[in-house]
C-alpha cells in the first residue's frame, strides 16, 4: 500500500463531497491539510521538560508517532480535520455562583463525545471508500485518542487558532467544540485557510483561572488545572488548591466562559449532547449520595464514568467543603467519614474541618 494519487479534478470533486458529507454528519467545519507538526512537537518537548504534564506520562510516550503522521498510520499523507459544537446550555455562571450546586464541565453533560464523533468519522470514511472502491486506502479516525496533536492540526486546517488558554478559538464559534481527525493515504487537495491569532492584548482567560494554572500566555501547568486535578489525576488533590476549586467537581470552563470570542458560540444541534440527569444544574449533596451503582447507571455512556466512583466522591467532597456552612452538609460528610477508600476519607475529613470552621464563625 502507498499514498494514493489520482486525477486532480476527481480529487477536487471528492474533497468537495467530503466537506458536504461532513456537514450532513453534523460537523460544523471540515478541512483537509498536509500536516507539518515540527514546531508543535518542539513546543510539546519544551512543555514536557518543565514537568507541566503532571502524572500524564503518556504525553511523552510514542516517540515521533505524535508528529510524524505516517508513523502512526501507515502511508498517511493528509489529515481531514473536523469540528463539532457541543454547548447545550447557557447557565454556567449561575451554577458557579451557587455553592450548593456542583459544576460539571459542559463537554461532559451528555453522551460521550468520543463515541458520537468516532461513529460519524467512521461513516465519513465509509463514504470515501464507497466513492473509490478500487483503491486500497489506509484511513483511520481519531477523537481525542492516540498520540494525535489535535489542536495544532486543527489550527493548520483553519478551524481556529490556539489561544492564550491553550484551547482552539474560532472567530465565529468561540471554543465550545470538539475536534476529530481522519488520517488518510488519499492525496486530496489541501485547504489554505489558516485563521489569524486574534487574542491581541486580552488576558481574560489568564486572569479568571481559579488556580492560576497559566505560568504565561499559551502555556498551561496541568498540575494546577482543575480539569487535570478532577479528571486526570488519581492522587489526592493538593490541599492548598482545594479552596480554590469552589464547586467545580468535574473539569472547569472558566477560561472559556470568560473568553470574549465565546460570545459568538452557537448552541449545539446534537441531541446526544443534551444534559442528562440534571447534570447541568445538580446539587452537591444529591451527587454525593450516588452510591457506586447509581454512579455506574447515571454515567453510562458519559465521559464522567472514566474517573470512577472513588474520584467522583473525592471531587464532590472538596465541593462540599467549599460550600457555605451547613449542618445538613456536615451530616452528609460525616456519613462518609469511614468510607472504605483512604482517598475519599482524606477529602471528607478536610471538608468536615472546613464546614466546622464555617459553622463556628456563624
Amino acid at each position: 500500500m502507498h499514498e494514493i494519487e489520482g486525477d486532480v479534478e476527481n480529487l477536487e470533486n471528492l474533497a468537495t463531497k467530503i466537506k458536504s458529507w461532513g456537514a450532513a454528519f453534523g460537523f460544523q467545519q471540515v478541512s483537509i491539510i498536509e500536516p507539518d507538526l515540527n514546531n508543535a512537537s518542539k513546543r510539546l518537548q519544551e512543555w514536557l521538560a518543565k514537568g507541566f504534564q503532571g502524572s500524564m506520562g503518556w504525553m511523552g510516550e510514542h516517540g515521533d508517532k505524535r508528529y510524524v503522521v505516517d508513523k502512526l498510520v501507515d502511508h498517511t499523507v493528509r489529515v481531514i480535520s473536523v469540528r463539532m459544537d457541543y454547548l447545550a446550555d447557557t447557565n454556567m455562571i449561575a451554577v458557579l455562583r451557587d455553592d450548593n450546586k456542583a459544576y460539571i464541565s459542559r463537554y461532559a453533560l451528555g453522551r460521550d463525545y468520543h463515541k458520537v464523533i468516532r461513529n460519524r468519522l467512521a461513516a465519513l470514511i465509509k463514504k470515501i471508500e464507497q466513492e473509490l472502491p478500487e483503491l486500497n486506502l489506509s484511513q483511520r479516525p481519531f477523537v481525542d485518542s492516540a498520540p494525535v496533536m489535535e489542536k495544532p492540526i486543527a489550527e493548520q486546517a483553519g478551524l481556529g487558532w490556539i489561544g492564550k488558554n491553550t484551547l482552539l478559538l474560532n472567530e465565529s464559534a468561540g471554543s465550545w467544540f470538539f475536534l476529530g481527525e481522519i488520517y488518510t493515504s488519499l492525496k486530496l487537495p489541501v485547504d489554505n485557510q489558516k485563521q489569524e491569532n486574534k487574542c491581541g492584548n486580552c488576558r481574560s482567560c489568564l486572569k479568571v483561572c481559579p488556580t492560576d494554572a497559566f505560568p504565561e500566555p499559551y502555556v498551561l501547568d496541568a498540575r494546577r488545572c482543575i480539569s487535570y486535578l478532577t479528571i486526570e489525576s488519581k492522587d489526592a488533590i493538593p490541599e492548598e488548591l482545594r479552596p480554590l476549586m469552589g464547586n467545580r467537581v468535574f473539569g472547569c470552563d472558566d477560561c472559556q466562559i470568560r473568553c470574549p470570542w465565546n460570545r459568538f458560540a452557537s448552541l449545539t444541534q446534537e441531541d446526544d449532547f443534551t444534559p442528562r440527569h440534571n447534570l447541568d444544574d445538580p446539587s452537591l449533596v444529591t451527587l454525593f449520595n450516588w452510591d457506586a451503582e447509581d454512579f455506574l447507571e447515571k454515567t453510562q455512556g458519559s465521559p464522567i464514568r472514566r474517573i470512577g466512583h472513588e474520584r467522583w466522591l473525592r471531587n464532590i467532597a472538596v465541593g462540599l467543603g467549599n460550600a457555605s456552612g451547613s449542618n445538613t452538609i456536615l451530616d452528609e460528610l460525616k456519613a462518609k467519614a469511614n468510607h472504605p477508600s483512604a482517598l475519599v476519607r482524606e477529602h471528607v475529613e478536610w471538608a468536615i474541618a472546613q464546614q466546622k470552621e464555617k459553622l463556628s464563625l456563624e
